[in-house]
């Protein structure tokens, strides 16, 4: 997520019936031995958890879990209290975490989460609370890299505008794709703008629920790296002339140009 050879402390936090899973998760990554990894805190107390941290990914929340359930039918269980944690007291960590600390809110609904760590946690500047839209922009870039039948490494410069839902507008008219002789719009390698105006972004926009309904399950894989994606470029930076999209506390979507 940040590189080979940035060395890390990981904190872990989850709610006090999850204690000995978390503690498996604990276990599991010391037998990994992965070089970079200096330690590894799991814990349920949140004061503990944000004590020192730099960055703090939010993936606690209650996912989407059945076939035709939309992010927005989650938002009404954002208050509700599970026992011994919320979302609003994990938000405490304004006490303990570092004044740089770069929050990436995953769980959703997440636009409305992260404003809610906005609200709860005014000691961190609203400019380091974002939210991941990172798994859509990535979704638009796969799509098109499959249509074109190119990688998804020569697609760039897609962008997700509005919320991180069913109503988002994945926006090609500035993406562009590598080929030998040099950049290419999207449009103009694509030639279908029919296919680009509607069944490309109804994909994009459902493709959470599509996977749903593939395998009984929420995103995982993608959304995990996704996540790595997000904060990588957040702290790193993008190469110049690449754009990548993030998710904001005003509910709408910024673009991030971190040459």
């Amino acid at each position: 997520m940040l590189g080979p050879d940035q060395p890390v402390i990981l904190h872990l936090l989850d709610i006090p019936p999850a204690a000995e899973a978390l503690n498996g998760v604990k276990m599991e990554l010391v037998d990994a031995a992965f070089p970079i990894l200096k330690g590894v805190i799991a814990t349920t107390d949140v004061v503990e958890a944000c004590t020192g941290v730099n960055i703090a990914v939010m993936v606690g929340g209650f996912p989407r879990k059945k076939d035709g359930e939309k992010r927005c039918d989650v938002e009404k269980c954002v208050n509700l209290q599970v026992p011994g944690f919320s979302f609003r007291e994990a938000c405490s960590c304004k006490l303990q975490a570092s004044f740089v600390v770069q929050v990436l809110v995953v769980a959703n609904p997440a636009n409305t989460n992260a404003l809610i760590l906005k609200e709860f946690a005014p000691s961190i500047p609203e400019k380091n609370i974002t939210c991941l839209t990172r798994l859509d922009h990535n979704r638009a870039l796969g799509q098109i890299s499959e249509r074109l039948n190119v990688q998804v490494s020569d697609v760039k410069n897609v962008i997700i505008w509005g919320n991180h839902s069913s109503t988002q507008y994945p926006d090609v008219n500035h993406a562009t794709v590598k080929t030998s002789s040099g950049e290419k719009p999207v449009r103009e390698l694509v030639k279908d703008d029919e296919w680009l105006n509607a069944e490309f972004i109804t994909t994009v926009q459902q493709r959470g629920a599509a996977i749903i309904k593939a395998r009984k399950l929420s995103s995982a894989l993608s959304a995990a790296s996704s996540a790595c994606d997000h904060i990588r470029d957040w702290v790193l930076g993008t190469p110049e002339g690449t754009w990548v999209s993030m998710g904001c506390t005003l509910m709408a979507h910024t673009m991030c140009h971190l040459g």
